[in-house]
Parts: C-alpha cells; structure tokens; sequence
C-alpha cells in the first residue's frame, strides 16, 4: 500500500510556473513507476507524464512537452512535477498516482492521491 498527499496547486496567470509535489508514503516508493494524471471539469482523467523507478526514463503527453518537467527523489519519496509557461487549457485537478508497470495507462496505475487544483488564468 502507497498514500500520496500532491501539494503545489493554486491559481495563476498564464506564463505562470507551479511546481507540484508529491509525497509518499508506506511501502517502497523507489520500486514504483510514478506518473501524474489531470482531469478538467467534464473530460476524462488524462495522462500528463510518467517516471520511472530508477528515474532514467520519462515521457510525457504531446501538449505539455518542453514546458513541463517530471522528476523524483527516492531519498525523501517525494515525486514533483515542474510547469512553465502555464496556459489556460492546463486547468485541472492534477493526481499524482503509482503503478507496478511502465504505462501512460490510468487504469495500470494502482495507488492515487486525492489531486490538487491548479487554475490558469488568460
């Protein structure tokens, strides 16, 4: 069992940076693929980014790439993800979530956190 508390959200102006943290705790965090997901008010739960254990691999979906940065620190359990020039449509609630496989696949992913709100205004 993994619980993941995300902190970081909030409200700002587009161009915007946030940085989201994510901290775990309960059984070994560095043995888990860790990704984060956001959902906007009536869409369905998308993939943003993911990281792997050992953090050597990452990937990300196509509209956030080169703006946001996925990394993690196995030494505090802690997964993060870094967001510049933030724009409107990146609005959502955004979860952190662990999975035993490599998958942007939200249903392969075992363990979520309760989300954060992050409001990007134009």
């Amino acid at each position: 069992q993994v619980r993941l508390v995300e902190s970081g959200g909030g409200l700002v102006q587009a161009g915007a940076s946030l940085r989201l943290s994510c901290a775990a705790s309960g059984r070994a965090f560095g043995t888990y693929t860790m990704g984060w997901f956001r959902q906007a008010p009536g869409k369905e739960r998308e993939f943003v980014a993911r990281i792997t254990m050992s953090g050597m691999s990452t990937d990300y979906r196509d509209s956030v790439k080169g703006r946001f940065t996925i990394s993690r620190d196995n030494s505090y359990n802690t997964l993060y993800l870094q967001m510049d020039s933030l724009k409107p449509e990146d609005t959502a609630l955004y979860y952190c979530a662990a999975a035993s496989v490599v998958s942007r696949d939200p249903s392969r992913y075992s363990f979520w956190g309760q989300g954060t709100q992050v409001t990007v205004s134009s």
